[in-house]
Order: C-alpha cells, then sequence, then structure tokens
C-alpha cells in the first residue's frame, strides 16, 4: 500500500483546517488534508505540498514532520506520515483533483476549527490514529510546528 501524507494546518489565527466529509452512504466525518504518495513526487514533503495546492489551493510554510503512523485498514497497513505546516495562502479556485471530479466522492468543505479537545470530541475525526495524535498535541501544535 502507497504511503500518504497529512497535514495538519493552522490557519492565521492557529485553528486548525480540516475537512467536512459528507459521502452518500456514509456518517459524516472530519479529516485533516493529505493523500498518496505519487511516482512524480520526489520526497514525502513534495507530497504534502501537491495535495494541500490540490485539495485546499493552499500554500503553506513552517513545515515541520510531527509523526507517522501506521493502523490496520482494508487488510493492510495503512503508514501516514503527519506533517504541522502553517497556511500562507489559500486560494478555493486552485482546488482541483479527483476529489473534485467525482460527485460520488461527496463534499469536501473546509471547516476552521479552534484548537480545543471540546473542538475535536465534537466531530467524528477520522482516522483515528491521526485523531489520538492531534487529541495528545492539540494545546501544544503552535509550539510544535513554529513559525
Amino acid at each position: 500500500m502507497r504511503p500518504s501524507v497529512r497535514g495538519v494546518l493552522l490557519d492565521h489565527d492557529d485553528r486548525l483546517v480540516l475537512f467536512r466529509r459528507t459521502v452518500p452512504g456514509r456518517a459524516r466525518y472530519w479529516t485533516v488534508p493529505g493523500g498518496h504518495v505519487e511516482p512524480e513526487d520526489d520526497t514525502l514533503e513534495d507530497t504534502l505540498h501537491r495535495e494541500l495546492l490540490e485539495e485546499l489551493g493552499a500554500t503553506v510554510f513552517a513545515v515541520r514532520h510531527l509523526v507517522t503512523v501506521s493502523y490496520p485498514w482494508q487488510g493492510e497497513v495503512k503508514t501516514q506520515h503527519v506533517y504541522g505546516c502553517r497556511l500562507l495562502s489559500m486560494d478555493s479556485k486552485l482546488r482541483h483533483g479527483p476529489e473534485f471530479d467525482d460527485p460520488a466522492r461527496g463534499l469536501y468543505e473546509v471547516e476552521h476549527v479552534r484548537l480545543h479537545r471540546s473542538e475535536l470530541f465534537a466531530r467524528n475525526l477520522i482516522p483515528q490514529a491521526v485523531a489520538g495524535y492531534l487529541s495528545a498535541t492539540i494545546t501544544t501544535l503552535p509550539r510544535l510546528i513554529g513559525t
């Protein structure tokens, strides 16, 4: 299984940028942006920049590797490299890719969430391995990511 990256992205007000996902036939859930490593990606950080531009129209700075998580998924082990970063700019007109071309994939709505555990617990945040990391570090994320 191809590894993937996730971007724990803080906006200008130190709020966490999440996707609220509404997919036909599934309960609503939230997730941090990211995706699979593609052959044209030279590094994991290249994957992160590409995915954030595709999914959010975002450019970022202060990129820091935070944690790597692995968990069982569809009979295999999924590995996700989680990076922290800060938002430089975001333009929804730049969003593109298969997430937006296929209506069956549902909606990817952007939310900016305060860095409080109650905000995380109020949402069905997946994958659980990333949600657990965020819950444990939510109050220290700005310091972990830096400026």
